[in-house]
């Protein structure tokens, strides 16, 4: 994605939002930083609302570029996460993390990629020893990884690889009112399409399943399965795969015990009165999970990762290049998913006590 919403200014200043005090402040990832993560980290801390989190990154850069905006966050170094809840209400805290070249908003450098890295690496093994409640990453820019050697397609593979590699990460995209699940995610539609399985289709539900019981709370979630042809292949008409692949796969899930419906027309799935009757929405392919998101609420979405040993979200927007720097874009979807983290967070831990 190479935009960003438009946004005002900085909000009315920073606050503790929900997620309890028992748990350990969330981990941040700088994400691409000549994209526009550090902006929006600042104008989420401003706006207030947001559970306590600590920013991985270089502290010396954070607040040059709060100064560059004419923003008034002070920002201050800490050497653990243990000195970021005393610390939130008055001043971004900021864990080191160099940065091997300096940062112009708007052009990345291959030779900051280490240091992207390097902050998703330690956010990961701080959260994983119970020091960071969650992971919230802020937005990389693939081609700058993979032009410094990067061999995986993104941050949820990433993120699984760190996690010791055995997870199968599912993608789900979160708005007020919806989750959709994409079955099949960055891959080209005939690619998708091959490689659509009714054990893929299983496999992402039965995780999505998981997931709703014991982070979000929903004693018995409600699964719609989408279908892949328009109006689910018509009896065959519009193409078989919906008859030999998904419904194979919603008639293995019932078994299982999951409440699971479908193949549903997805031209009928999102709408209203449809939203209301299930919990999240499993698709077929990227675009049938994400177009419903970003109609309904561009600026808030948010992308949880789930299956991984932690809990881990991050804005469903990109780096937005082209606006880095202008302290325009919006800290909406950042602060929602951080929110959303420090929830998350908390029902597993009340669930796993």
């Amino acid at each position: 994605m190479t935009s960003a919403p438009l946004g005002d200014g900085p909000g009315d200043g920073p606050g503790d939002g929900p997620g309890g005090d028992a748990l350990p402040p969330l981990a941040l990832t700088m994400g691409e930083p000549a994209g526009i993560g550090g902006e929006i980290t600042l104008k989420a801390w401003l706006g207030g609302g947001v559970p306590p989190f600590f920013l991985l990154d270089d502290p010396d850069r954070v607040a040059a570029l709060a100064r560059a905006l004419s923003w008034d966050v002070p920002v201050r170094a800490v050497d653990s996460p243990d000195q970021v809840r005393g610390l939130f209400a008055r001043a971004l805290p900021v864990l080191p993390v160099a940065l091997p070249a300096p940062v112009t908003p708007g052009r990345p450098d291959t030779a900051n990629a280490p240091a992207v890295l390097a902050a998703l690496q330690r956010a990961v093994d701080l959260t994983l020893a119970g020091a960071a409640a969650a992971v919230v990453t802020n937005p990389i820019q693939k081609k700058t990884l993979y032009d410094a050697g990067f061999p995986f397609p993104g941050h949820t593979e990433y993120l699984a690889h760190l996690c010791d590699g055995s997870a199968a990460p599912v993608m789900m995209l979160v708005c007020d009112g919806l989750r959709t699940v994409p079955v099949t995610v960055h891959q080209a539609l005939a690619a998708a399409i091959a490689g659509l399985t009714a054990a893929r289709i299983v496999d992402t539900a039965a995780t999505v399943d998981a997931a709703l019981r014991r982070d979000l709370g929903i004693a018995a979630p409600r699964l719609v399965v989408a279908g892949l042809n328009p109006h689910a292949g018509e009896e065959g008409a519009l193409g078989g795969e919906d008859a030999a692949i998904v419904a194979p796969a919603v008639a293995a899930l019932r078994a299982r015990g999951i409440d699971a419906d479908g193949p549903r027309p997805a031209d009928t799935l999102f709408h209203p009165r449809a939203r209301e009757t299930y919990d999240a929405a499993i698709c077929m392919y990227h675009d049938q999970a994400l177009i419903p998101i970003k109609t309904l609420d561009f600026d808030g979405g948010v992308n949880v990762t789930l299956g991984l040993p932690i809990v881990r979200t991050s804005p469903d927007h990109g780096t937005a290049l082209d606006m880095a720097g202008t302290g325009r874009a919006h800290a909406t979807s950042l602060a929602a998913a951080l929110r959303l983290a420090a929830a998350m967070a908390a029902r597993r831990a009340a669930a796993d006590a």
